[in-house]
């Protein structure tokens, strides 16, 4: 067996970038972290903090700098930096000045770390995935964003309250943009083998009854503690693992669209299989013709801002 050194690298490191820097520390997947930021006073003490944990963890060699030439090795690009939603603002109001970041930044990632998977988590994702993919100039799949796998894992999470199964044994998907045109994709969910449709304890009302109560969930957390990064932080540590170790799990993840049901030109959710070499395929699932028009809301919202 030929032994590979990992590396992974987080750029931004405020309260998403740290949560996941510390949920990707607790699993041990990566052999080196990267901790990029635009100013080193707060950032020595970030990893002072989670190197002072190792004697109990598997060991990570963790990096603080400002300097992009360090991305140099890196497998995994992280990008959480940019301007944070605040209460009362959507994600999509942050986009001139997030866009305006990923401008400069990308050129800096692909010029010292060319092999990289790019994983694009700032806010709104799908606008800044899709301007990230323009100007990489990468192959297609080597840049995506975390979408909405979050939203999915919120939603899985309010189905179990009332369905009474572990979150892991519900397949159901949130789709679209990672916003307030979401949807969920109810008619290809399945629950442990059996569709969603017909398993005991399911009616319409209680799944859109979830489908809100994960559409509000952000609003609510950041009305409540002013931000959300726990919940992004196990996301973005799970996305590392299914990269690093090659899963080819299937996620729903904001991807450029190639004549996917017939829409190209934006980024936004669908499910992908995910692996090293990032996404590798894009599944065209059963949608019903209300969920193709909430697609369709999707594509022309996200659209409107390009």
């Amino acid at each position: 067996m030929i032994y590979t050194h990992k590396k992974v690298s987080i750029i931004g490191c405020g309260k998403v970038g740290m949560a996941a820097a510390y949920a990707i520390v607790l699993d041990g997947t990566t052999d080196e972290l990267l901790l990029v930021s635009h100013s080193m006073d707060k950032l020595v003490g970030e990893e002072l903090d989670l190197e002072h944990g190792m004697a109990f963890l598997t060991n990570t060699q963790i990096k603080a700098t400002t300097d992009y030439a360090d991305l140099s090795g890196s497998d995994i690009v992280i990008i959480t930096t940019g301007a944070a939603q605040q209460p009362g603002e959507s994600r999509l109001d942050l986009t001139s000045k997030n866009v305006a970041i990923i401008e400069s930044l990308i050129p800096q990632v692909v010029k010292y770390a060319p092999n990289a998977i790019i994983l694009i988590v700032s806010n709104p994702v799908d606008i800044l995935t899709y301007k990230a993919y323009q100007i990489a100039g990468l192959p297609k799949g080597r840049i995506f964003g975390t979408g909405t796998t979050l939203d999915t894992a919120r939603f899985r999470f309010h189905l179990s309250e009332f369905l009474h199964v572990n979150p892991k044994s519900i397949h159901a998907y949130i789709l679209g943009e990672h916003g307030d045109t979401s949807f969920p994709a109810i008619t290809s969910a399945v629950v442990g083998g059996q569709p969603l449709t017909t398993f005991p304890g399911f009616s319409p009302e209680r799944a859109l009854k979830a489908y809100q109560e994960t559409r509000e969930a952000a609003y609510k957390i950041i009305a409540s503690k002013g931000a959300t990064y726990y919940g992004i932080g196990v996301v973005i540590r799970e996305f590392v693992r299914v990269i690093l170790k090659d899963s080819q799990s299937i996620l729903p993840v904001s991807i450029p669209l190639h004549h996917y049901y017939g829409y190209s030109g934006v980024a936004l959710s669908v499910p992908c299989i995910v692996g090293k070499e990032g996404v590798t395929d894009v599944l065209e699932i059963k949608l019903s013709w209300d969920e193709k028009k909430a697609l369709e809301k999707s594509v022309a919202t996200l659209k409107s801002y390009l």
